[in-house]
């Protein structure tokens, strides 16, 4: 999707986009082959294409900081096929919804083959580290609650990356709801253990661990793995569904 893309040049909004796929030559290399045929203004065609030229050169070297400053953030997930293999999924426990007020208690992070999970008071430190080594982030409700909190208590933490937040092109192909509600619609299975567990048990499970409940902290813990794993599963259903969806809008007469 993102050779398709074109609305991270400077002055190409989602109209001129439009066109472009209108004319059928939608790929970067399409247009550039038939640039001619795209009734758009001549000055328009001067910047898209010195934009594609400058994209493929900085997509080539895996500049991803280029895309995630360039693309509107709704838009992260256009680039997600061609920065999905150094991705990390992230979701946190915390005690409360304010960061000013409340702590994280775990974070979870998955590569798309090991969930890693760092606890408060062990070695939750250690995030700032591992996630500076992933290109993309994908999480739920993550550009509202997870990457602020983490920045919160972590502020030398540089979120440059790409960070696609799931809920919002979800949103967009009907999905809507929270994180374990989507998961029932695309019947995602959770553990008979963690499968009845809400964010409210979350803050319990972390009460339990501290009076020195341990089995509880392995239930937060198996519970926030299932949460980061399952976004790897959403994606790669509803990804397909995302680029289809985003075609026919802008192709609606």
């Amino acid at each position: 999707m993102l050779t398709s893309t074109y609305i991270h040049i400077p002055g190409i909004g989602k109209t001129i986009e439009k066109r472009i796929w209108e004319s059928g030559h939608c790929q970067w290399d399409e247009y550039l082959e038939n640039q001619e045929c795209v009734s758009i203004p001549a000055t328009r065609k001067e910047r898209i294409e010195k934009g594609i030229i400058e994209s493929k050169d900085h997509l080539e070297m895996r500049d991803f900081e280029y895309f995630a400053n360039c693309l509107p953030g709704a838009e992260h997930w256009r680039a997600f096929e061609h920065f999905s293999d150094s991705v990390a999924y992230v979701d946190i426990e915390t005690t409360g919804l304010s960061a000013s007020s409340s702590c994280i208690t775990v974070v979870g992070i998955y590569d798309g083959k090991d969930a890693k999970t760092y606890v408060k008071g062990i070695d939750l430190d250690d995030i700032v580290e591992e996630l500076e080594k992933y290109e993309l982030l994908v999480s739920f409700n993550g550009a509202r609650f997870d990457l602020p909190f983490i920045k919160h208590e972590f502020p030398e933490i540089n979120f440059n990356q790409l960070h696609v937040d799931l809920m919002y092109p979800l949103r967009r192909i009907g999905l809507t709801g929270g994180l374990k509600a989507i998961e029932k619609k695309l019947e995602i299975q959770r553990t008979d253990e963690t499968v009845d567990i809400t964010g409210f048990d979350a803050v319990r499970l972390w009460h339990e661990y501290e009076r020195g409940n341990e089995g509880s902290l392995d239930l937060l813990l198996e519970y926030n793995k299932e949460d980061i794993v399952n976004l790897k599963t959403i994606i790669d259903q509803t990804y397909p569904q995302f680029i289809e969806r985003t075609f026919q809008k802008a192709l609606e007469k």
